[in-house]
C-alpha cells in the first residue's frame, strides 16, 4: 500500500490535477478499464465479506455463493443502463441525480444522510469488526490497538490522494487478496484431498461435521440437508431460491447500481467504454468468492467441527467469544491451522488489503457525499478550497465514529456477519432501488411521488429492523417467540415486499400530482455521450442518453 501510494505521488501528480473536486473524487475521469474492474471488486470484497461469506458457507453451504454470481448482471445493468444515465445528467453522487431529476432539496438531502447511515451500520463496522475478528485470532494482537493503526493508516493515504489513490491501491489490492486468497484455497483443498477427498469427500465430510458437546433434543448441529443445494426451498429453506433469484436482485440493483461507492467507481472512467469494461471485468471477478471464501469455509467446518459447528452456548463463547456460534472464524481458522508460517503472513496481508481497500472506498465516497451534498447546500458559496478541506476533515470525522464503534460491534457479535449485513440492507435499500429503476425507466415520476414513495418505505423497513433488534434470534434450543412476520418470512422476501410496496407509492401519488415538464425529461434513445467531457455542472444543456435526458429541474 505505501508503495503504490508513493508511485502515485511521484508520478502522477503532474497527470491528475488532485486540486480540483473533479481531480479529488472522480480521479479527473481519466481511468481505464481493468482499475475500474479491480476497484469494483475490491471495494465490494472487504474484510466482512472475507469473514462473513465464509462463515455463513460454513454454517448452511454453497447457497449463499450466489450472491456473489447475482452482481454479475447488475454490474452489466450499471455499465450498459445507469451509467449512461448518470453521465448525462452530470452528476458526481447519486443524491445529485435525484436532485437533478426532481428537482428540490429535500430528497438528495435524504439520500446522502441515509447513505451515511447504511455504510457506518452496514459497511465500516461489519469491516471492522470482521478485519478485528482476523487479527484476534490469527495473531492475538490487542483488538483496540491495531484496529485504531490501521484505521489512521487508510485514513491518511484516502484523504492524501482521494479517488485517484484509491483506485490504484484497490487494484494492486485486489492482485493481492485473489492471489492470496488462492493460496488458501490450494492449501485448503491439499488439506481437504488428504482429510475430506476433494469435493465428493467435502460431501461427506461437511454432513458428518458434528460438534461432539451438543444440546439436548435439538437438530440445530446437523448440518443443513440441503447444503449443496444452490436453489432451495421456498419455505423451509435457509435461503429460499425465490428470495435469492428475485428478492437479492433488488438488493443487488441497489448495490451495483445505485450506490455512491461503486458507482463512483465507474463515473471516474476516461469514457464510457471503459466503464463498460469495467462493469465486465468486475462480474467475472465476482464469480470467484464462492470458490475462495465460501468453499473454504465448508472445509473449515469439515476439518474443525468442534470450533466452527459448536452450538453449546458456553462451548462458543469459550472457543470465539459469541454464545450464539463462531461459523464467524471459520476463515481465519484455516489460515492459523493450515497456512505455512511465511504464507500465513501473506493472508494476513490479504485479510488488511480487503479491510483497508473497503474503508477507503467508504471514506472516499462518504466524503464526496457529505461534502457536495450536504456541505455544499448549507454553504453555497464554498469555494473548492473548502470543499476539499471539509471533504478530508469529514474522513477524520469517520474514522473517529469509526473507533468509537468497536465495543458496540463487539458487543454485537452473535450469529452470522453476512446475515447481518444483508438483512439490514434488506430493511434500508428497496425504495431506493425502486426510485432509481423508475427514475430511469419511468418519465412520468415525479418529485412527490419519489419523495414519498421513500418515507413510506423508510417507515415499513424500520418496523421490520427495530422489531429484528427487539426479539433478536434464538440461540440452540430456545423458542422462537417471534412475531410471525419476523419467524416466517426471510428477509429477502420482505426486500421484494418492500421494493414494491415502495413502487406502488411513488406511481400512485406520481400520478395523482401534476408531472414534470416535458421540456425537463424527455423519451429515451441510444445516443451515448463520452464520459470524459462531462463535468459538473455541465447541466443546463440538454444532453443525451441511453435512458432519460435532462434539463436541470430548479424545483426548490
Amino acid at each position: 500500500d505505501i508503495v503504490v501510494l508513493l508511485v502515485y505521488i511521484k508520478d502522477n501528480e503532474n497527470r491528475t490535477n488532485r486540486g480540483t473536486v473533479g481531480g479529488y473524487f472522480l480521479a479527473g475521469r481519466v481511468m481505464t478499464w481493468w482499475p475500474i474492474g479491480a476497484s469494483l471488486m475490491s471495494s465490494n470484497v472487504g474484510s466482512g465479506l472475507f469473514i462473513g461469506l465464509a462463515g455463513t458457507g460454513a454454517a448452511g453451504g454453497i447457497a449463499v455463493g450466489g450472491f456473489e454470481w447475482n452482481a454479475t448482471w447488475a454490474l452489466l445493468a450499471l455499465g450498459w443502463i445507469f451509467v449512461p444515465v448518470y453521465i448525462a445528467a452530470g452528476v458526481v453522487t447519486m443524491p445529485e441525480y435525484l436532485k437533478k431529476r426532481f428537482g428540490g432539496q429535500r430528497i438528495r438531502t435524504y439520500m446522502s444522510v441515509l447513505s451515511l447511515i447504511l455504510y457506518i451500520f452496514t459497511k465500516i463496522s461489519t469491516d471492522i469488526f470482521s478485519g478485528a475478528l482476523f487479527i484476534q485470532v490469527s495473531l492475538g494482537w490487542n483488538l483496540y490497538l491495531s484496529t485504531v493503526i490501521l484505521l489512521i493508516i487508510t485514513a491518511i493515504y484516502t484523504i492524501a490522494g482521494g479517488l485517484t489513490a484509491v483506485i490504484y491501491t484497490d487494484a494492486l489490492q485486489t492482485v493481492i487478496m485473489v492471489a492470496g486468497a488462492f493460496v488458501l484455497m490450494y492449501f485448503s483443498l491439499i488439506a481437504g484431498f488428504i482429510q475430506v477427498g476433494w469435493y465428493k469427500g467435502l460431501e461427506e465430510k461437511y454432513f458428518q461435521a458434528i460438534a461432539n458437546v451438543t444440546v439436548a433434543n435439538t437438530s440445530c448441529h446437523i448440518p443443513r440437508a440441503d447444503a449443496f443445494h444452490m436453489f432451495r426451498h421456498p419455505v423451509t429453506g435457509d435461503i429460499p431460491w425465490p428470495g435469492l433469484v428475485f428478492g437479492l436482485s433488488v438488493l443487488a440493483t441497489w448495490c451495483w447500481c445505485t450506490d455512491q461507492v461503486i458507482v463512483q467507481r465507474s463515473l471516474s472512467a476516461k469514457n464510457l467504454s471503459h466503464a463498460k469494461g469495467g462493469s465486465v471485468l468486475g462480474g467475472y471477478l465476482k464469480m470467484l468468492p464462492m470458490f475462495f471464501i465460501v468453499m473454504p469455509g465448508m472445509i473449515s467446518r469439515a476439518l474443525y467441527p468442534d470450533e466452527i459447528g459448536c452450538v453449546d452456548p458456553d462451548v462458543c463463547e469459550a472457543v470465539c467469544g459469541a454464545r450464539v456460534g463462531c461459523s464467524n472464524i471459520a476463515y481465519p481458522k484455516l489460515v492459523v491451522e493450515l497456512m505455512p508460517v511465511g504464507l500465513r503472513g501473506l493472508m494476513i496481508a490479504v485479510m488488511m488489503a480487503a479491510l483497508m481497500s473497503s474503508l477507503t472506498s467508504i471514506f472516499n465516497s462518504s466524503s464526496t457525499l457529505f461534502t457536495l451534498d450536504i456541505w455544499q447546500h448549507i454553504r453555497r458559496e464554498a469555494s473548492e478550497q473548502e470543499l476539499m478541506i471539509v471533504g478530508r476533515v469529514f474522513i477524520l470525522f469517520l474514522v473517529g465514529i469509526s473507533i468509537v464503534w468497536i465495543p458496540i460491534i463487539q458487543t454485537a457479535n452473535s450469529g452470522q456477519l453476512f446475515d447481518y449485513i444483508q438483512s439490514i440492507t434488506s430493511y434500508l435499500a428497496p425504495p431506493i432501488t425502486a426510485l432509481f429503476v423508475m427514475a430511469v425507466f419511468w418519465k412520468r415520476v415525479n418529485e412527490p411521488g419519489a419523495f414519498w414513495g421513500l418515507m413510506v418505505g423508510l417507515a415499513v423497513g424500520l418496523v421490520r429492523m427495530v422489531m429484528e433488534f427487539v426479539y433478536g434470534s434464538p440461540s440452540c434450543g430456545e423458542e422462537d417467540n417471534r412475531p410471525a412476520v419476523l419467524k416466517n418470512m426471510h428477509y429477502l422476501y420482505f426486500a421484494l415486499i418492500l421494493f414494491g410496496v415502495s413502487g406502488m407509492v411513488i406511481a400512485a401519488v406520481s400520478l395523482l400530482t401534476p408531472a414534470i415538464d416535458e421540456d425537463n425529461v424527455s423519451d429515451r434513445h441510444r445516443d451515448s455521450p463520452q464520459l470524459g467531457s462531462m463535468t459538473q455542472g455541465s447541466t443546463g444543456s440538454h444532453q443525451s442518453t441511453c435512458g432519460l435526458t435532462f434539463r436541470q429541474v430548479d424545483r426548490e
